[in-house]
């Protein structure tokens, strides 16, 4: 992703200049001398980057565990901060980042690129709206994220717990995790997950999952995922007071009830009647958004303009906290409660790093093109 969005700071984003770039990888660091302008400065280490005062903001697209600890040193050394997703490993450390951020006066954002998605964004204020009314149930089948075997042996670090911290939950599916709770407007109060690990692939983290939760108004929601199924789905369907709205094949139906059911409940006799119903096809402007450019764009944007951020740093733990307690819940075999205890998920992941003996099977580190990916 990092030579994904170093292009697109040189060719797209007005307003934003690529002045350095840093890599432990000394393979990626000649990829960025042969397509880089000369003009960019080239580091080692993130401590040489952020001494060198050569930047004004920097975007952290590292493994998962390093995000909050180099966000947390950027914040200290007084630069602007935009993270790959997701926000972290565990919500122990992202908080810790978001507390770094508030104690700042600098702008923090997040890669959630669906959320320029107009699709989900017209899903949020049809639901904020009231337009649904109050939810009722919330359910997303997201199975079309396939991995085959040789994406997970491209790095060494990928599908482990000690260098990614997860599998789909944590590598795929935040965007979902985090528009699951953006366009509802809500987070669960208790969570119970079914995980299961190395199920299709030869990998110690999960592939496949079923989670159940729990809203405080009542409503209840399923989510399903993996990485190993094809062809897969990507079906969300929210069903409130006032009919269902259903995104999938990036169309958005809405089946309004012209009476709301609690009323038509109240007020019909007829036994078996249902109340009249009407699918609308809601409009929605063509293609996907500006996905990772429009956040580069946004996050730019509000440096220099003080521009409102559409995907806040400190919103990243909100989709992280429903990912850990999915794993937390899988690993005690037990309901999790909101929030969650984040000392004992670091205690129970870090017990899962301590004691992996998992070999990987791992072939030469590669990078791997991610148009289209999102």
């Amino acid at each position: 992703m990092g030579s994904e969005h170093a292009l697109s700071l040189l060719n797209h984003i007005k307003g934003a200049e690529l002045t350095a770039v840093c890599d432990t990888n000394a393979e990626r660091m000649k990829w960025a001398e042969q397509h880089l302008p000369e003009s960019v400065k080239y580091y080692d280490t993130a401590i040489e980057l952020f001494e060198s005062r050569s930047i004004d903001a920097v975007l952290i697209c590292t493994p998962h565990y390093d995000h909050p600890t180099l966000a947390i040193k950027a914040f200290e050394y007084g630069y602007h901060v935009l993270v790959e997703k997701p926000a972290g490993a565990y919500t122990k450390s992202v908080q810790q980042m978001n507390d770094a951020a508030m104690k700042s006066d600098r702008k923090f954002g997040i890669m959630y690129n669906q959320r320029t998605n107009p699709l989900y964004q017209k899903l949020k204020d049809l639901i904020q709206s009231g337009e649904l009314g109050e939810i009722r149930r919330t359910n997303w089948i997201i199975t079309n994220w396939y991995r085959s075997q040789s994406y997970y042996n491209s790095g060494g670090w990928r599908a482990t717990w000690a260098g990614e911290g997860g599998g789909v939950l944590l590598n795929q599916d935040p965007h979902q995790l985090d528009l699951w709770q953006w366009t509802t407007g809500m987070m669960p109060k208790r969570i119970r997950a079914f995980c299961h690990f190395g199920k299709y692939r030869n990998i110690e983290v999960e592939d496949d999952v079923t989670a159940y939760v729990e809203y405080e108004n009542g409503a209840t929601g399923l989510f399903i995922t993996t990485t190993g199924e094809a062809p897969g789905t990507n079906r969300f369907e929210i069903n409130g007071d006032q009919g269902k709205i259903v995104v999938e094949d990036g169309k958005l139906t809405f089946w309004r009830l012209r009476t709301p059911e609690p009323q038509f409940n109240a007020e019909y006799k007829g036994g078996f009647g249902s109340p009249e119903c009407w699918k609308c096809e809601i409009p929605v402007a063509e293609g996907q958004g500006e996905q990772h450019q429009g956040i580069l764009r946004n996050f730019t944007n509000a440096i220099l303009h003080d521009e409102e951020l559409l995907a806040p740093g400190e919103e990243g733990i909100h989709g992280l906290t429903l990912s850990n307690a999915m794993y937390l819940s899988a690993w005690t075999d037990n309901w999790v409660e909101l929030p969650m205890d984040s000392d004992l998920f670091y205690k129970k992941l870090m017990e899962k790093v301590e004691n992996s003996t998992f070999l990987k099977e791992t072939t030469a580190s590669k990078t791997f093109d991610v148009k289209g990916t999102y």
